[in-house]
């Protein structure tokens, strides 16, 4: 363990510059397992530094998603997000890279006020049926922070070295 194992740099744009901010806050969320998926794991963490946690599929039967199916697959609990922070639901890699099985809206945002079934939205872009079982591990939960924004609206923005460059405009080497 380092003695900055709990913290993270942040350079200064302008002035190059960084600064050492500390990360020990922890954020507990309320978590309510539904009826029926008390044999299935609550999200957890794998690796001691992973930054999502693992979902598990909640399905009481085996779903199969044909190539270039879609469905959405329970995960068996309802989370509280605290305000001023979202739940984002993200792929898998190994799923995705194996099978070409994603999440369809990556990332999917849990709202702060939703107090549902977390689900997720899974699309299958591989060439042959991917079958979802109970308690496979299908997407991953980051719970980060999320400022409110207000906009300010202004004739001309200022200018960056980049400016207007996108979809591509670095090209692929």
């Amino acid at each position: 363990m380092t003695p900055f194992s709990d913290c993270y740099w942040s350079k200064d744009r302008a002035s190059g510059t960084g600064t050492m901010l500390q990360m020990t806050q922890t954020v507990v969320l309320p978590i309510q397992r539904l009826p029926g998926t008390e044999d299935l794991p609550l999200p957890e963490y794998k690796s001691r530094h992973a930054a999502a946690m693992d979902l598990a599929a909640a399905v009481p039967a085996a779903v199969t998603l044909a190539p270039g199916g879609r469905a959405l697959i329970p995960c068996g609990f309802a989370i509280a997000v605290p305000d001023g922070f979202e739940g984002q639901v993200r792929p898998r890699s190994g799923l995705a890279a194996r099978h070409g099985v994603t999440v369809v809206n990556a990332p999917g945002t849990i709202d702060s006020d939703y107090r549902g079934e977390v689900m997720v939205a899974l699309v299958n872009l591989g060439d042959v049926p991917f079958v979802v079982e109970r308690g496979m591990r299908i997407a991953q939960l980051l719970v980060a922070p999320v400022p409110r924004v207000t906009w300010s609206e202004v004739d001309e923005l200022p200018p960056t070295a980049r400016g207007a460059g996108g979809f591509g405009h670095t090209g692929t080497q």
